[in-house]
């Protein structure tokens, strides 16, 4: 009988401790405007980095290093990526990113779905939106958003690490304005 009890108590022990990780990361997403970030992208292999910005809800900027002057920018309607010799405008609808970037989505999601711990330093969460898989990661301590991994428009395998994360700075109110086009 005392086996049975010390498992149910771990098992409720458990369920607590769960609901407390959710809680500390909703309240984590609650409380950020906006955040910047260093960022390393791995699109089938290829691996880029740079910098981003994101303004809740579902704009984002950031710039690439040792590419061609590549930007991506979001104005929470359009998603542009722009580099020296190309143009590409796609409605941010069409895109992960406009559920990656869409705090109130998320939060509602993470309500809903269980967490996985990785290694005991990432919490993720596996989305399922109509043709979109996308996995979310939180860190473990801090609770902060570290990174996504999903496939894009044209069927790539994207992974998305963010690191060195600051929150709620003041912002450019132009920092998210679409360029022109080439």
């Amino acid at each position: 009988m005392l086996r049975y009890s010390l498992i149910f108590f771990l098992t409720i022990l458990t369920s607590f401790s769960n609901a407390e990780i959710k809680n500390k990361i909703i309240q984590n997403l609650k409380d950020t405007n906006n955040l910047d970030f260093k960022f390393e992208q791995n699109i089938n292999g290829k691996i880029e980095n740079g910098n981003c910005t994101i303004e809740y809800p579902k704009k984002i900027f950031c710039e690439y290093t040792r590419s061609n002057n590549k930007i991506l920018i979001s104005n929470g309607k359009s998603l542009v990526i722009k580099t020296k010799t190309s143009y590409y405008r796609y409605p941010l609808e069409k895109t992960p990113l406009n559920l990656i970037l869409d705090k109130n989505f998320l939060i509602n999601k993470i309500y809903d779905l269980e967490e996985r711990i990785v290694d005991n330093k990432l919490i993720n969460f596996t989305i399922f939106d109509e043709s979109n898989e996308i996995n979310i990661f939180f860190d473990n301590q801090t609770y902060d958003l570290i990174g996504w991994q999903n496939t894009d428009i044209y069927q790539n395998f994207n992974i998305t690490f963010l690191s060195s994360i600051r929150k709620n700075r003041v912002l450019s109110k132009n920092l998210f304005k679409i360029p022109a086009t080439n």
